[in-house]
C-alpha cells in the first residue's frame, strides 16, 4: 500500500513519512513492518504492513477534499450537547481516533463553538489543541503550504 517515502496519516498523531519496511520476527514468523516517523514531533511508529488499514492508516487527504473541511468548520446552525465534559471528552476522542479529517474538524468546530459560550476545561482544551495541530498539519501537507497559512484561514473562520 505505501513504500518508503510516502506521506499517510495515523490516527490521534497525524501525518507522517514511511521511512523503512522492515521485516521484524514476531514469535518466530518474520512479519513486514511500515516504519513511519511523526511530522509533528518526530515519534516513530512501527505499524504491521498486513494490518495497516484496520489501524486506519490512510493517505494524506487530496488537496479537493480541503474546501470541505471549511465547509464543516463554517457550519453554525449545530447544537453542541450540554453533557457533562467528560462524556464531550471521550466522544471527541474516539472521533479524533478515527483518524478521519473530517470528524477531526467537527471537534474543532464544536470546541470553538463551546469556547465562545463558556470556558472549556483543561482536558477540552487539551484536546482542541491536539485537533487543531492534526487538522492544520494535514491541511498544509495536501496544499504543500506553510502552516502559518492555514491557521490564518481558520483564524478568520473562527473570529468571523
Amino acid at each position: 500500500m505505501f513504500k518508503v517515502g510516502d506521506l499517510a496519516v495515523y490516527p490521534a498523531h497525524g501525518v507522517g513519512i514511511i521511512k523503512a519496511i522492515e521485516l521484524k520476527d514476531i514469535m518466530g514468523e518474520e512479519q513486514p513492518f511500515y516504519i513511519m516517523k511523526i511530522l509533528a514531533n518526530d515519534a516513530t511508529i512501527m505499524i504491521p504492513k498486513n494490518g495497516a488499514t484496520s489501524v486506519g492508516l490512510r493517505e494524506v487527504i487530496s488537496v479537493d477534499q480541503i474546501p470541505k473541511i471549511f465547509e464543516i468548520l463554517k457550519e453554525k446552525k449545530i447544537v453542541i450537547d450540554r453533557q457533562t465534559w467528560n462524556k464531550r471528552y471521550k466522544e471527541y476522542w474516539e472521533k479524533i481516533k478515527t483518524g478521519s479529517v473530517f470528524e477531526i474538524a467537527t471537534v474543532v468546530r464544536d470546541l470553538v463553538m463551546l469556547k465562545h459560550d463558556k470556558e472549556l476545561s483543561f482536558g477540552e482544551r487539551k484536546m482542541m489543541d491536539t485537533a487543531l495541530s492534526l487538522l492544520i498539519k494535514e491541511m498544509s501537507v495536501a496544499r504543500r503550504c506553510d502552516e502559518c497559512a492555514i491557521e490564518s484561514e481558520l483564524d478568520s473562520i473562527f473570529t468571523a
